[in-house]
């Protein structure tokens, strides 16, 4: 059988911005035959995130993260339905999830690298499991739990930059659902700020392209600042932690400004940030979801329950199309998504 593929065509280079053309695709030829322990399966839907710019370079700069290879697949968080089984625990029909399923149209796995997904989990909504519902949200609800010390009633304001985006959307949920009296997200578009508001429960909304943002905070954060979830480092996390409280916290989950720069990660502050990081006692702390592995399922459970009791409002920008996977890419790191950036592969989710 004929299938479709996407392979890394090209690096960016370290300081590069990527473009859709580092990606292409091509066809590639699919085994009839799978052996014991593989499956055959069907992509319905792939995940484009803002760790993948570090997996375009020769060196990710990370351990825990492998760099893609030239003309090789490219691969990632994915979601699809088996089509074919020898494998023990895993059935015809079964809906399955990876976080290095390749972009491929149909592909054989070992049936071990994958994870069995409960549609009622997410009402029907799988591409949620790629999203508020899977790896972001556990990001999100997990970040705050670990780093953000918040209690119920401690009357605690929290800001979220990046708050349009999939982790950021989900953040500012969390923040209020687990008892800050104050949720404040910055982004990119009015479009946006009216989203966080009217939509997703923000207190307030600061558009970093139009507003003086020091100025928008002062305004936003009487109080100041307890809680920073920090999705993009740079000018806007310096304009924060300005405002930052004594004794307060920043929840490091990513710094998108950065990545298409040469630097480590987490970025060092600034001379000036730094001396009023240490002076107020600002905790920042590398933070990486994949170390709370035990906190994985009870963290889906709470996740699916607040959606289902229509707490926690799921936010996601669609493409579709397989050889739309590099335009994706390319939006989602300009800002071209609300909420999870999602590729639909196939839709068809019968057999």
């Amino acid at each position: 059988m004929i299938v479709q593929r996407v392979v890394l065509n090209s690096r960016p280079g370290k300081n590069g911005n990527p473009v859709a053309e580092n990606f292409r695709m091509e066809e590639v030829y699919l085994p009839d035959n799978i052996n014991e322990g593989q499956v055959q399966v069907r992509t319905l839907y792939l995940s484009v995130d803002p760790y993948m710019r570090c997996r375009m370079n020769e060196d990710t700069g990370t351990d825990y993260i492998t760099p893609w290879q030239l003309s090789q697949v490219v691969d990632g968080g994915g979601i699809g339905i088996i089509e074919e089984s020898k494998h023990t625990n895993l059935t015809k029909g079964d809906f399955v999830t990876s976080f290095y399923w390749p972009w491929q149209t149909k592909v054989i796995l070992d049936g071990n690298s994958l994870e069995k997904v409960d549609p009622q989990l997410v009402d029907g909504h799988l591409s949620y499991f790629l999203g508020a519902i899977g790896m972001p949200g556990l990001t999100s609800l997990i970040g705050i739990q670990e780093k953000g010390h918040i209690t119920a009633g401690s009357n605690k304001t929290m800001v979220v930059s990046g708050a349009a985006g999939a982790c950021g959307s989900v953040a500012g949920q969390i923040g209020h659902l687990l008892g800050c009296s104050r949720v404040v997200g910055i982004c990119g578009t009015h479009e946006k700020c009216v989203l966080l508001t009217s939509e997703l429960g923000f207190d307030a909304a600061i558009n970093y392209k139009k507003d003086n943002v020091a100025e928008q905070l002062r305004e936003s954060c009487p109080a100041g600042v307890d809680v920073y979830f920090d999705n993009v480092g740079g000018n806007i996390s310096d304009t924060v932690i300005s405002q930052m409280n004594e004794n307060s916290h920043i929840i490091l989950c990513g710094q998108i400004s950065q990545y298409n720069k040469d630097v480590p990660y987490p970025p060092p502050l600034s001379p000036a940030i730094e001396a009023i990081q240490k002076e107020r006692n600002i905790t920042r702390e590398r933070f990486l979801v994949l170390n709370y592995r035990d906190k994985f399922e009870p963290g889906i459970l709470q996740l699916s329950q607040w959606f289902k009791e229509g707490k926690l409002k799921i936010k996601e920008t669609v493409i579709n199309g397989l050889e739309n996977m590099g335009a994706a890419f390319q939006s989602m790191m300009t800002g071209g998504n609300i909420g999870k950036q999602i590729v639909c592969i196939s839709e068809e989710i019968s057999l």
